[in-house]
């Protein structure tokens, strides 16, 4: 019989590919061209999509976090150390795609508008926080600190996801859509959510084996040990009775 476990990470990387060849055909066969913007303006499609999934990874960061310090399990930090590798590339993802939609939109590749600013510094918040896994040894005393920042961290979403409802800014905080290009929208929304949550599930695979590996290492390293301290014992114990 065929194990669904094996069979998943071969099917859900065509699945995916096959959405985004879908979503790509109805984007250039089907979607119309903005009257204001032109063409320009068909990057939307991809970045709203991976903005939303941007929060939607950095949530998981918040509440694996949270799980971690009200727990103390592993597995919590494993997938928050996953779902911030995923929020970084797609915040990268957004920045790019964002800065070419404003050079064609407003002819200018960058402006430090509120909406703008809050994305560059989520962005940089979560590389600190990849930073920090990386420069602290000891793993107990890692998860705790960067779940404590990734908890404080977690407070620039909001901003970003506000800034341009509730202060004067360049970037529009709501757009119009015909009826085609809502259509258009929600097609693409399946790809990248089907990417962002297969990455980050990759991802945690990866982090639990090494850290199940790191577990053996740990136990393997102690049972000698162990075994040496028993056997001085019971020298010591038959020492005492001769």
């Amino acid at each position: 019989m065929l194990n669904k476990q094996s069979i998943l990470p071969r099917v859900y990387p065509l699945a995916t590919l096959t959405a985004f060849a879908a979503a790509m055909g109805v984007l250039l066969a089907y979607t119309p061209t903005e009257s204001t913007m032109g063409p320009v303006q068909k990057i939307f499609y991809l970045h709203l999509p991976v903005a939303i999934n941007t929060f939607v990874s950095c949530l998981i960061v918040f509440v694996a976090s949270i799980g971690y310090l009200s727990q103390q399990k592993t597995w919590w930090d494993d997938l928050a150390a996953a779902a911030a590798k995923t929020a970084v590339q797609l915040c990268a993802v957004v920045l790019v795609t964002g800065m070419v939609w404003g050079r064609g939109a407003w002819g200018q590749w960058w402006t430090w508008s509120p909406r703008l600013t809050f994305s560059l510094a989520l962005f940089l918040l979560y590389v600190v926080y990849l930073v920090l896994r990386g420069s602290i040894e000891s793993r107990r005393q890692r998860a705790v600190i960067v779940a404590v920042y990734a908890v404080i961290a977690f407070l620039d979403v909001p901003l970003v996801w506000l800034s341009a409802r509730m202060m004067p800014d360049i970037h529009p905080g709501s757009i119009q859509l015909a009826p085609a290009m809502k259509l258009t929208l929600a097609v693409w929304f399946v790809p990248v959510t089907m990417l962002s949550l297969g990455l980050t599930a990759a991802r945690y695979a990866l982090n639990r084996r090494a850290t199940e590996a790191a577990k053996n290492e740990t136990n393997a390293a102690a049972a000698p040990a162990a075994t040496r301290s028993n056997v001085t014992t019971s020298l010591r114990l038959a020492g005492g009775v001769l």
